[in-house]
């Protein structure tokens, strides 16, 4: 096991991995920028380094300061959290160079999983279900139309590298396709450096269901369940939960089956998430995520199993702590992303946080890096924490959340809050019949309705 591990990251993912390193005797280290000189990661952590000035590509980024920064305080693994490093290539292979460990995927994974291309082989050779569409990159407007009649109207159109909704646009028809092709490749290649794109199938109406998975790099895998984030705005996810209720149990079964046998095919080293759409009873393969996710709370609260230390115990070389038998689900839990931002506009909301209570109670977690008199700084994502709850079924989960969110005060700042009290609320939601463009329809739909008021 490792004796020190570096955190290459910063908020409540390094707070995360600082108390699973303390419950398995190993020494943290944290980075920091001089704008989070007082953040909290910086003060539980055991020793910390400064690694540069606020912005993020001159200090969380910054490859060669944080290599830097493990190599004088002698820690024996570095584990990158969620963003910034954690599915760089190039990072990794820097830290193994070095004769450290990296806690997550191997290079060759990051690779294949990091373009959505190469993953989409990977899940056709694993025998996974995948949209119909180009078999590749599409190079020309002419390919791309040849691709769409293929597949058939309407298509979506991605780019190979990145995701979060940048690089996509939905293609309804032939008319369409050459201007949708010419922005989707720029924006691809202004955000990620290829200007490569490739056509879907576009279902109107899917679920997000993804499947979180564990694999020891020797063939050995198990899932760890499923989760449904299908309430997201813009591609963001904003409210996640554990399991994908509603789903057939078949139907559950068979999603859960695929992404473990695309981790054994692969010989997969580490935990991550496979990602599916869902519309019927259909489901095609999205996307893998080689890392431990924002959402991973949902998962241990109804599975029992810290994801953070299966991460550290796998790249220790140890086998997986548990066998697929032995995992059994228990009720259903929740996660809201609470966000500093405008619940309406969704500009961001930086400063000082002047009042800060947290709730609790039977069932309630929240992780978090925040408190009283905290800055929310304007150089990195606005995440303020997390809230989780478990419920013994969805409806008292629902019930739970409910009264967890009034509990919680964030004073000083505008945070989501109040959209997802509302969308909570919902009739879609309760009824569990959301999709992933729902809250975008529910938003615009909102909009209209307060224009006609006002008219």
């Amino acid at each position: 096991m490792f004796q020190k591990i570096l955190i290459a990251n910063r908020g409540e993912i390094a707070l995360r991995v600082i108390r699973t390193c303390r419950e398995l005797g190993i020494e943290t280290v944290a980075v920091y920028s001089k704008a989070d000189e007082n953040a909290l990661h910086v003060r539980f952590a055991d020793e910390a380094v400064c690694i540069g000035p606020a912005s993020a590509t001159a200090s969380y980024l910054h490859q060669p300061s944080v290599l830097s920064a493990a190599e004088v305080t002698g820690a024996d693994a570095i584990h990158p959290g969620y963003g910034f490093l954690a599915e760089n290539a190039t990072f990794a292979s820097a830290v193994r160079q070095m004769g450290l460990a990296f806690i997550g995927p191997s290079v060759e994974h990051l690779r294949m999983f990091g373009d959505k291309l190469s993953a989409k082989r990977a899940a056709r050779q694993a025998g996974l279900p995948l949209l119909e569409g180009s078999a590749g990159a599409v190079e020309t407007v002419e390919e791309a139309l040849e691709a769409a009649r293929v597949a058939g109207f309407p298509v979506m159109m991605k780019a190979a590298a990145g995701g979060g909704g940048k690089g996509m646009r939905v293609v309804e028809s032939e008319h369409e396709m050459e201007r949708a092709f010419r922005l989707a490749q720029s924006e691809a290649l202004a955000s990620f450096g290829s200007g490569q794109v490739f056509i879907e199938r576009f279902l109107r109406r899917p679920r997000h269901v993804e499947v979180q998975v564990a694999g020891d790099g020797r063939g050995g895998a198990i899932h760890v369940g499923t989760r449904d984030c299908s309430m997201q705005r813009r591609h963001q996810k904003l409210i996640e939960e554990a399991p994908a209720a509603g789903l057939p149990a078949d139907l559950e079964h068979r999603i859960a089956q695929a992404a473990a046998e695309l981790v054994r095919a692969v010989r997969y080293q580490t935990v991550g998430t496979v990602e599916f759409l869902v519309e019927g009873d259909e489901f095609f393969f999205l996307e893998v995520n080689p890392r431990i996710q924002v959402e991973h709370p949902v998962t241990e609260e109804v599975m029992g199993i810290d994801l953070v230390r299966e991460q550290i115990r796998l790249a220790a070389g140890e086998p997986l702590s548990v066998e697929q038998a032995q995992i059994q689900s228990r009720g259903h839990a929740i996660e809201v992303r609470i966000n500093a931002e405008d619940p309406w506009t969704f500009l961001p909301s930086p400063g000082r946080i002047t009042g800060y209570h947290e709730p609790g109670g039977p069932g309630v977690r929240v992780d978090s890096a925040a408190h009283e008199l905290a800055m929310i700084q304007p150089y990195y994502d606005s995440l303020i924490g997390k809230l989780i709850v478990r419920g013994d079924d969805r409806e008292h989960a629902i019930r739970r959340l409910l009264g967890a969110l009034d509990e919680f005060i964030v004073e000083g700042i505008k945070t989501t809050i109040p959209l997802q009290l509302e969308l909570l609320n919902t009739q879609a939601f309760r009824s569990n019949t959301m999709y992933v463009r729902f809250v975008d329809d529910w938003l615009r739909e909102r909009k209209e309705r307060a224009a006609t008021t006002t008219s």
